[in-house]
């Protein structure tokens, strides 16, 4: 078994996993196939390939106190996405935040809710306090 790497960025599949298991919580393998499946195909060995390998990771949990083996997240959706942008800022972007958020806003048009947010998260920030994401 590997280290437990819950601090590093789960690849690009292994988020698709986290994101089913996120949404439906505790479930089985052939039900995280049927949802990643239906958006692209792919073969049920395949799944439960990533999964054994997420366990050994340390991102998914199994309960094997059934004969179907259920599976859970076993990183936070908030943590993994903190670990993500980290790792993110540092690579791409030398660690300049303000880089980061001008290539995120000039991707896709943020409506004026999303804009008012960030408005108010920066407001926060500037007076010291933690925001409502922590």
């Amino acid at each position: 078994m590997t280290p437990d790497r819950k601090d590093s960025v789960p690849t690009d599949a292994e988020i698709r996993i986290l994101r089913v298991l996120w949404a439906k919580g505790p479930t089985t393998v052939r039900d995280v196939h049927e949802v990643l499946n239906a958006e692209r195909p792919t073969a049920y060995t395949t799944t439960l390939k990533l999964m054994q390998i997420m366990l050994d990771k340390g991102l998914v949990t199994r309960d094997e106190t059934e004969r179907t083996h259920v599976y859970s997240a076993a990183v936070a959706e908030k943590q993994t996405q903190r670990t993500a942008t980290a790792d993110l800022l540092g690579r791409l972007f030398g660690g300049s935040a303000a880089a980061l958020m001008q290539q995120a806003l000039s991707v896709k048009p943020s409506s004026r809710e999303e804009l008012r947010q960030i408005r108010e998260m920066l407001d926060a920030l500037e007076r010291g306090e933690k925001s409502n994401d922590d």
